[in-house]
């Protein structure tokens, strides 16, 4: 339904270009969810930008690759069919509502604003079908909620909103950015619920953002792990977080707080990756992740390696298909 094909997109900084996304490639089917995880400034909030064609630019641009809803180019989209796909064939949930609700308008005309854009619905309708919609998303008396404005709503009840307007018109497409990010357990819950029963409803392809790996473990069918604006690893989730191919996706998996006791009866010990994400103004010439890499060799800081394999691919030297590719790609000299 939408593959991203070889997408980079670019930056200009103070500091010089900086490559936010890198080649980045996946595909997602109808009915399937797919899980874009990775540590904060690896590219995942800006690859949903990218899909809803809303990269600020400038100082952003899109400079290679394409996007295609039902083979659909989205960057060669016209601007008024843009507006016409956005909301209805594909929509999102952004990571932060207060910045993403209008202040001046109540959250029930927000709503209802999107149904009479794409439903062509009266103005009644709308508000009736708004009223529902916040019913819906598990907020109390939404009759009320519906006439009240965003900075009188709490942090969890306005991301509720946010994901009842990104539903309201049953999306073939969503993205939801940390969809759960300010709402306590419970509720997250009954949102991966809602979720989960729109996608039974209507076939919906959900891309889920987050950096939560037990969001990963119960929501998505496949996963797709990035790193400095790169895909280190995509897979099935079972077969990932049981087997991960590449050293970053082990390493987020052992950074997962553990309840039971280590063997021994001692206290389990915290696990983290050492070092930090290197800056993508200045990724150099090898992968970006080998300064960080207790298995990294020496043509990991000479050579990016290649995202090479089957339906469970990984770019790393260590990884034979890598090994392969690289000896049988043609010579750049």
């Amino acid at each position: 339904m939408l593959s991203v094909e070889n997408l980079r997109v670019e930056f200009d900084t103070r500091r010089g270009v900086a490559k936010v996304l890198d080649g980045v490639s996946f595909s997602v089917e109808p009915g399937e969810t797919l899980g874009i995880v990775g540590e904060s400034g690896c590219g995942k909030s800006m690859l949903a930008l990218a899909i809803m064609g809303l990269v600020p630019s400038p100082p952003g641009r899109i400079t290679g690759g394409d996007i295609k809803l039902h083979g659909e180019s989205l960057p060669s989209m016209s601007a008024q069919r843009r507006r016409q796909m956005r909301g209805n064939e594909i929509s999102m949930i952004f990571q932060e509502p207060m910045t993403s609700l209008n202040p001046v308008y109540t959250v029930g005309h927000q709503i209802a604003e999107t149904v009479r854009l794409h439903k062509r619905l009266s103005r009644r309708e709308a508000s009736d079908f708004a009223v529902e919609m916040i019913q819906a998303v598990g907020i109390p008396a939404p009759s009320r909620r519906a006439r009240e404005y965003p900075h009188q709503l709490s942090g969890g009840m306005r991301q509720r909103i946010m994901i009842g307007m990104a539903l309201v018109c049953e999306p073939m497409v969503l993205i939801a950015d940390e969809p759960t990010t300010a709402l306590d357990v419970t509720v997250q819950a009954q949102v991966f619920d809602l979720l989960k029963g729109l996608q039974e409803k209507t076939n919906t392809a959900v891309i889920l953002i987050t950096h939560d790996m037990g969001v990963i473990a119960e929501m998505t069918d496949r996963v797709v792990v990035m790193y400095a604006g790169r895909v280190a690893e995509d897979g099935k989730t079972r077969n990932l977080l049981t087997e991960p191919k590449h050293p970053y996706s082990h390493g987020l998996i052992n950074c997962v707080p553990h309840l039971q006791a280590a063997p021994s009866g001692a206290r389990r010990r915290l696990m983290e990756i050492p070092g930090i994400v290197p800056p993508l103004t200045d990724l150099g010439r090898g992968c970006a992740f080998a300064p960080r890499c207790p298995k990294a060799i020496d043509i990991c800081l000479e050579q990016s390696p290649p995202l090479a394999g089957g339906t469970h691919r990984q770019a790393c030297w260590l990884a034979p298909q890598c090994h392969a590719e690289a000896q049988n790609a043609p010579s750049s000299q």
